[in-house]
């Protein structure tokens, strides 16, 4: 028995030998990684960072070169270590650690203690041929092995009043109302980006999430950021930053399906200004173009009808001595009369199939062709922009709409593959170029861009997607929540909805604007909008301007008014938190799990956030409801916005919710900044800010000033001043003013007041505070 046993012995010390040095002979080190051929496929793996990691496979023998239309970044250089375990490769940077089986291809990523984060499945990845319209590809899958009670959030805007995205499937192909990247993130801290623009499939359930869709490669890129901040900042490392929007873009919109004229949309502004209600934007949709023969077939020509606007350039200078903002909608589709379709025809640049309207023979440029985004650009840049002077964009159609829809059209070819193949990345490449041009036309005004679908990487072009053409309902505005939510942590910041939802027509027969379910959905959809990143009322059937719903006086203008008040108080707090998401790669709308990860209840809420790092907003989505639940988060204590009564966190709050107050908390330690009252954002200057302190907790707040356009804050121009709270001591301290930009105040007064838990009030307007001199040197102030 001895001797079997050490022949036994020396058996298996020989296989192991074998089996070790045959792994090293099938896996090669790279500079920042490996490569190796397993399972039919090879497969190279590349540290981007110590935080990004580049899995990328292709059939064996089969080599592809890959250039992504969103990742921006290039490896940096990296430390990274390596280490023979058996039969598994270990490599490591300072924050991730990635196991690899060079037989299975099997691929595990940990965090640098050795917590297993996520598994890439052992022979978890299928190239399947098929032939693309003549063009050899595959139907690729990727599967990955998750926790199976692990909460997993982003893969896109998805109408289904669901927050968590674990056991769901999805068929993402974008559209009006459905907006999808490739893309989840963990609430273990890490992110995955598969890096892949075709008409594609998420599917979830206990034994796998996986995607599914066509191309060359499987290319995806796995991100560690601790927590759902720290990924998105990965995620804009790798795909690119959110650029600052100009200050007022953060103010009200005002929009209708449509202004026919150039006096109608006048005549909007100048009653708005009569009635003293804010208004900082004026959007022009459709048809402003002329007709042919009463036919669309100039739909989007980028000119103006001479009869219904006969000066365009006076109705834009009308509009901004009335310190208003213009944009202008312009669509992919082009009708077959219009000169940029001649052109686009002429070279081939036209996607062969149906768009908006019907009946119209339009059909969308090719935007995968870097030569048609520039056609595109000097046509509008004429017709329009260097024309008119106006302020931003409405792409309408983005996804875009498709017609007379037929299988075939899905193989029609553009400059990058069949259209099935890059579909879902037309809203990002048409942003693309109309951004990048704008700025190569005029630096000195900031892109803004409003925009019917995204992609990742989309974010780095001054876009905000809205979620469509919305059904007016209380489900639809419950719905937009959960959507918002998802959509924000796929990186893409900016995002808003049509205020009312677009489809009215509902309330026509029971009064229309009259009818009080109307009145109070608009009211509780303002509410809503008031803490998105665009603050926008839109709709179709009925208007939608404030004096259609009364005088006032009456409870429905009045709680309008009142929402479109605060935003524009808020106006100091949004617009440094504008500079958070651009600097910090920060959030607007941050899901509770952003923030409040290691409370489990936050793991499947969706229908509150907090806007900004402070403010904690639950729209209220019912009729009727005067009292509404929400959930305060266990980790900070919070005092009610409009009372300052004060609550633990870790609880539901039975919160009275009157028509006119949306209900909102403030995170204890919160400084917030409130601005003066003001028609328009720039009308006065922040030379009076009030300072509102919460105690409870220790604070910090950075204001940011710039001068509210152009691209000077990217040279370093502009001003920083640092708020900072102890609540020991309960002292605020004021820091020396940082940078400085030609037109910022050398001196200005504080007040500072302290929200007193004790002291329940009947608005939020604090009863007293401490009124302080500040000449950019730091100060002390003792409470």
């Amino acid at each position: 028995m001895k001797f079997y046993r050490q022949i036994y012995f020396v058996v298996s010390m020989i296989t192991t030998l074998i089996a070790t040095r045959m792994t090293a002979q099938s896996i090669e080190q790279t500079k920042q990684g490996v490569q190796f051929s397993a399972q039919n496929l090879d497969v190279k793996i590349e540290f981007y960072s110590n935080n990004i990691v580049r899995v990328y496979k292709t059939p064996q023998g089969v080599s592809y070169n890959k250039k992504s239309l969103s990742v921006v970044k290039l490896p940096e250089n990296t430390t990274v270590s390596f280490e023979q375990k058996g039969n598994t490769t270990v490599l490591k940077s300072n924050s991730i650690q990635v196991d690899v089986n060079p037989v299975t291809g099997g691929i595990s990523f940990y965090d640098n203690s050795g917590k297993l984060l996520l598994k890439d499945k052992d022979y978890g990845t299928q190239f399947s041929a098929l032939d693309d319209a003549g063009m050899p590809s595959y139907t690729i899958r990727a599967g990955f092995l998750l926790d199976k009670e692990e909460p997993v959030y982003g893969v896109g805007q998805i109408m289904d009043n669901k927050f968590n995205r674990r056991n769901s499937s999805h068929h993402m192909q974008n559209e009006n109302m459905s907006t999808y990247s490739p893309y989840f993130m963990s609430v273990k801290g890490y992110g995955v980006f598969w890096d892949n623009y075709s008409i594609s499939d998420f599917n979830d359930n206990p034994q796998e999430l996986s995607f599914q869709g066509i191309g060359h490669c499987s290319d995806y890129y796995f991100m560690y950021g601790k927590n759902a901040d720290g990924v998105i900042a990965q995620v804009r490392d790798l795909t690119g930053k959110a650029p600052m929007l100009p200050l007022w873009a953060y103010g009200f919109f005002q929009s209708k399906e449509r202004y026919t004229t150039q006096d109608e949309s006048l005549d909007v502004l100048k009653k708005y200004r009569a009635l003293k209600v804010p208004l900082d934007v004026i959007i022009q949709d459709w048809r402003y173009w002329p007709e042919f023969h009463k036919t669309d077939s100039l739909w989007n020509s980028q000119s103006f009808d001479k009869e219904r606007f006969p000066n365009p350039k006076k109705w834009a200078d009308e509009i901004h001595k009335l310190n208003a903002k213009l944009l202008i909608v312009t669509w992919p589709g082009f009708g077959p009369k219009t000169e940029q379709r001649k052109e686009f025809d002429s070279k081939n640049m036209i996607i062969k199939f149906d768009t908006w309207p019907p009946k119209s023979g339009a059909r969308p440029y090719d935007v995968y062709n870097p030569e048609a985004l520039d056609i595109y650009w000097r046509y509008l840049n004429k017709g329009i922009f260097s024309y008119i002077g106006n302020d931003g964009w409405w792409l309408d159609s983005t996804e875009p709409d498709h017609i007379n829809k037929k299988d075939s059209d899905f193989l029609l070819p553009t400059h990058l593959g069949t259209y099935r193949s890059v579909k879902n990345a037309f809203s990002m490449m048409h942003n693309k170029g109309i951004a990048t041009n704008q700025r190569l036309t005029n630096d000195n005004k900031r892109v803004v861009i409003l925009t019917r679908s995204g992609f990742i990487g989309q974010q780095r072009y001054g876009s905000n997607t809205w979620s469509g053409d919305v059904a007016s309902s209380w489900e639809m505005l419950e719905k937009q929540i959960p959507a918002a939510l998802n959509y924000t942590l796929m990186g893409i910041p900016n995002w808003n909805s049509d205020i009312g939802g677009f489809f009215a027509g509902r309330w026509k027969k029971d009064g229309g604007n009259n009818n009080p379910e109307f009145q109070e959905l608009y009211v509780r959809w303002m509410q809503f909008g008031t803490f998105c990143p665009m603050m926008r009322s839109h709709g179709t059937d009925l208007p939608r301007e404030i004096w259609n719903f009364g005088e006032r006086g009456s409870w429905c203008f009045d709680a309008q008014e009142k929402a479109i008040n605060l935003r524009y108080k808020l106006l100091p707090y949004i617009y440094s938190t504008s500079w958070d998401v651009s600097h910090n790669n920060g959030t607007f709308m941050r899901p509770l799990i952003m923030d409040f990860a290691n409370d489990s209840k936050t793991h499947e809420i969706g229908n509150e956030y907090l806007f900004g790092r402070s403010l904690l907003v639950a729209p209220v989505t019912q009729y009727k409801a005067r009292n509404w639940q929400v959930y305060l988060p266990q980790g900070s204590d919070w005092y009610n916005f409009w009372t300052n009564e004060y609550y633990k966190g870790g609880q539901s709050v039975a919160t009275e919710t009157a028509i006119d107050k949306v209900p909102l908390y403030v995170k204890a330690g919160s400084i917030i900044p409130f601005g003066p009252e003001v028609q328009f954002s720039t009308e006065k200057k922040w030379d009076n800010l009030e300072i509102r302190i919460y105690p409870g907790a220790d604070g910090e707040f950075l204001l940011y000033e710039d001068e509210n356009d152009n691209y000077n804050y990217e040279k370093g121009i502009y001003s920083t001043i640092t708020f900072k709270w102890n609540d020991k001591e309960k002292k605020l301290t004021i820091e020396d003013r940082e940078g400085r930009f030609p037109s910022m105040l050398k001196s200005r007064k504080f007040k500072i007041a302290i929200a007193n838990r004790n002291d329940v009030i009947a608005d939020s307007s604090p009863k007293s505070g401490k009124l302080i001199s500040y000449n950019g040197k730091k100060i002390v102030v003792k409470f």
